[in-house]
């Protein structure tokens, strides 16, 4: 019998080239977003919980998840800092997305239904584009849905504020930090 868990944690785009008009802003932006994103991992971890990277293929239609972190790993890849710090482990999830939502033409519906998970935490780049798309996708799938703020980031703080209070706002998702957002994870953790 699968194990039922409460909650994954969705890192949408950390595995990222930043090849793009505006990237740098993203990256200076992104960089913040580091020990969030670790202590994220370290509470689902604990609670052995699923961590699922959602990234796109950037069009490369013939690549995989290790083609795609190697390549942007690269001693010339702009973000290599970045997504070296980030990179996902062997027990992590990796699904590739061709476009803005993770839900979009990937298994990541089913993977969340295997799992029995009814839960998603929402992290990751960019908060007013994919995050944004993947979060409301996840609402519109009866999803419970927590998008982590500094553990996402958009090329400037203020278009990622109003992207999540727009979430907010429309009762897409909760905006929570992540010291509680994983408070909540620890004490639901222990509640069952």
């Amino acid at each position: 019998m699968r194990k039922r868990n409460p909650a994954a944690l969705l890192l949408v785009d950390v595995i990222h080239p930043f090849a793009f008009e505006g990237a740098d802003r993203l990256l200076k932006q992104a960089l913040k977003t580091i020990e969030p994103i670790r202590r994220l991992r370290e509470a689902f971890d604990a609670a052995g919980w699923p961590v699922i990277y959602c990234n796109d293929n950037f069009g490369k239609w013939r690549s995989d998840a290790r083609a795609i972190v190697e390549a942007c790993c690269s001693a010339r890849a702009i973000g290599a800092r970045f997504v070296r710090e980030l990179q996902p482990r062997r027990e992590d999830y990796f699904i590739l997305k061709p476009k803005h939502s993770a839900f979009v033409a990937t298994p990541l519906q089913l993977l969340l239904e295997w799992a029995h998970v009814r839960r998603v935490y929402v992290a990751g780049l960019a908060g007013d584009n994919c995050v944004h798309a993947t979060a409301v996708d996840a609402h519109t799938h009866d999803l419970q849905v927590t998008v982590v703020a500094d553990a996402t980031a958009s090329e400037t703080a203020a278009r990622n504020r109003r992207a999540l209070a727009q979430l907010e706002d429309r009762a897409a998702a909760r905006v929570l930090d992540a010291a509680a957002a994983i408070h909540g994870l620890q004490r639901g953790s222990r509640t069952g």
